[in-house]
């Protein structure tokens, strides 16, 4: 009797059979996080070589940590957040009263919170706090009717105005990215996200460009006509709080310092103070335009290796690149926050559900709308205002902050059983 041998079938790919069974989560946005957030730690060292600090060690700890964390969410269900989503509000509240009580000041904002060694910025945990929250109130409500859009305007409000007592305005900016965002992705309809900005942009028209105010009161007397309900008398309360907004804004202008003026509007034209609140600008613009094409090389370039720019391990950490890696390692970058913002969408698009769909936007919004404004105001195409560069600027409660966001979205990935659009 013959004994049949049972021979192992051979793997023709190995590659490809090792990819087929990785965990299912979105591994092109894992990848291209670590990497950045790698590729940050460089830099800060390079921005730091001159002064023998670790921030850059650092950054690559807490990275790590950062790293771990995101696995780790990867796996939980993060639906069970739905159940919870009071309480994550009621903590990211009461983090922010704490700021206020016993908080420490640095750079003008009363932000951090000192625990030992380690100095918290709870304001940047708000952040997801918020995301988690405004997802929760959308799943449940969607804001195709203007009772939810208050609704969630109304709970924005109380951290959004925690935070501005700080003072921190670049956080502030963030927060009303991410409710727009999300709001938006809920089916709120564009002419009332353009509605609810048209109180801020009649601030500025009013009392920089009059002109263009009335430009602009035009087109929100059309749009309010066209999308609001009961139509004229919407339309006057939308008119009566642009023109209050106007006023306001003159009111809140001349009450504001020299220097804070300077801050919002020296971006425009920085020579006009330039060994005072335009320094940082100009500098920042020397170097990026001194990079040229590929750069001076790591650790060369001359601003940055002098300390010439403020805080350039931080905010300005994309000067650093533009100076040392030129307009190719400028441009690596920022296909890199392309990749990241397209797989989020993608995340977001074939979400099982509507409240994962919410939260990978809204992550999706608070990363876009921060490394867009921050890449403008190292160029001079917007005011400073302290918004750091995800996953590259140093700051360990941001860098924190920004895995636990990765890991609750790469969750939505994880669990995705089937592709559905919001």
């Amino acid at each position: 009797m013959r004994v049949r041998v049972r021979r192992r079938s051979r793997i023709e790919n190995p590659l490809s059979w090792a990819i087929d069974r990785l965990p299912p989560i979105d591994w092109t946005l894992f990848v291209a996080v670590v990497g950045l957030t790698f590729f940050g730690g460089l830099m800060i060292r390079s921005a730091e070589l001159h002064t023998g600090a670790i921030d850059w060690w650092q950054h690559w700890v807490f990275g790590a940590i950062g790293t771990a964390i995101a696995v780790f969410l990867s796996f939980c269900r993060y639906e069970k957040l739905l159940r919870w989503h009071w309480l994550t509000y009621a903590l990211t509240n009461l983090s922010l009263l704490a700021v206020i009580a016993i908080g420490v000041t640095a750079n003008g904002a009363q932000s951090w919170i000192n625990i030992g060694s380690f100095n918290v910025q709870p304001s940047e945990f708000a952040k997801m706090g918020v995301i988690i929250t405004i997802a929760a109130l959308l799943h449940q409500y969607p804001a195709d009717n203007l009772l939810s859009i208050a609704r969630v305007l109304a709970v924005t409000a109380v951290p959004w105005l925690l935070i501005m007592a700080q003072p921190d305005l670049g956080t502030g900016l963030v927060f009303g990215a991410i409710t727009l965002g999300m709001l938006y992705w809920a089916n709120a309809k564009l002419g009332w996200i353009v509605l609810m900005l048209s109180p801020l942009v009649s601030a500025f028209l009013f009392n920089l460009l009059f002109p263009g105010w009335i430009v602009w009161m035009v087109i929100i007397v059309a749009i309010a006509l066209y999308t609001l309900p009961w139509r004229f008398f919407a339309t006057a309360i939308a008119v009566a709080v642009n023109v209050a907004a106007g006023k306001l804004g003159s009111i809140l202008w001349g009450l504001l310092k020299e220097y804070q003026k300077e801050r919002l509007t020296l971006f425009l034209n920085p020579e006009k103070n330039p060994l005072g609140g335009g320094y940082q600008l100009i500098q920042s613009r020397i170097a990026i335009g001194s990079g040229e094409l590929t750069g001076r090389g790591l650790h060369q370039g001359t601003q940055t290796q002098l300390n010439f720019i403020p805080e350039q391990h931080t905010d300005f950490i994309f000067s650093v690149v533009g100076e040392e890696l030129g307009f190719v390692g400028s441009i690596l970058v920022l296909l890199t926050f392309f990749v990241i913002c397209w797989r989020l969408l993608v995340i977001a698009t074939s979400a099982r559900e509507n409240f994962g769909s919410l939260l990978a936007i809204g992550v999706l919004t608070m990363i876009a709308f921060q490394a867009i404004i921050n890449i403008s105001m190292t160029v001079g195409l917007a005011p400073i205002t302290g918004i750091p560069l995800p996953w590259m600027s140093y700051g360990r409660s941001s860098l924190l902050t920004n895995f636990i966001a990765l890991g609750l979205v790469e969750a939505v990935a994880y669990f995705r059983p089937k592709k559905r659009s919001y």
